[in-house]
C-alpha cells in the first residue's frame, strides 16, 4: 500500500475516534489539544500493532534477520528495541497447575492447543513460541482468528478471550462441559498429540 493511502487510512481512522473534534477544529483551539492527544493514543496502538505483528512474525519462523530487513534495521537493532517487548513468561505457577507449552509456531499451536486441551488445559496467555496453559477438570476448544473478527458473535457463542490482541490474530477458548481426559503418566502428553 503506498505511504499516502496508508496515510489517508489512519487520519480517516482517527478522525472517526472522536467525531466531535473534527467541527471543533474551525473555531475552538481546545480541539487541536484533542486532537494531539487523540493521534498520540493511536501511535501508541500502532506500535502495539508493530510488537505483536514482529512476535507473529517470530512465531511463524522469520529471523531476527529478517525482521530487521522488513523494518529496514539491522538484526541486532529490532532485537534490542522488541526482543524484549515480545519475551518470556514464567514457565509454571508454584501450585503445578500451569505450565508454558513451548515451542509452538503459527503452524502448530491451534492443534497443540485443542489437544492439550482435551486433558483439560487451556490458554491463559501468550507470547512468542508458546502459550501459557491452566489446569482444569473439565475439556477446552481454542480457535484463532484474524483480528478483525466478530469478537461479540464468539463470546456469544460462548468463547473467552484469551489476553489481549495479538496482531493479526486474537484467541479465544471456551469449555466443552465433558470432563477432562485422564493424563498418561508418562511422556510430554501436551506437545505430542
Amino acid at each position: 500500500m503506498p505511504d499516502a493511502a496508508l496515510t489517508q487510512l489512519l487520519s480517516d481512522a482517527i478522525a472517526k475516534a472522536d467525531p466531535e473534534i473534527d467541527p471543533g477544529l474551525d473555531h475552538d483551539p481546545a480541539a487541536y489539544l484533542a486532537l494531539v492527544q487523540l493521534t498520540s493514543q493511536a501511535r501508541e496502538s500502532v506500535d502495539e500493532l508493530l510488537v505483536s505483528a514482529i512476535a507473529a512474525a517470530r512465531s511463524a519462523g522469520h529471523s531476527w534477520d529478517t525482521v530487521g530487513a522488513a523494518l529496514g534495521m539491522s538484526r541486532q537493532a529490532a532485537q534490542q528495541r522488541f526482543g524484549k517487548r515480545i519475551g518470556d513468561a514464567p514457565d509454571t505457577d508454584p501450585d503445578g497447575r500451569t505450565r508454558r507449552l513451548t515451542p509452538l509456531t503459527a503452524f502448530n499451536e491451534m492443534r497443540i492447543l485443542n489437544h492439550a486441551g482435551s486433558y483439560g488445559w487451556h490458554s491463559v496467555g501468550f507470547g512468542t513460541l508458546f502459550h501459557t496453559v491452566r489446569k482444569s477438570e473439565e475439556q477446552w476448544e481454542h480457535t484463532r482468528v484474524s483480528a478483525p473478527a466478530s469478537r461479540q458473535k464468539l463470546e456469544a457463542d460462548g468463547w473467552q478471550k484469551v489476553g489481549t490482541l495479538w496482531f493479526p490474530w486474537a484467541y479465544f477458548k471456551r469449555p466443552l462441559g465433558i470432563p477432562a481426559l485422564p493424563e498418561p503418566v508418562s511422556g510430554d502428553y501436551l506437545m505430542e498429540p
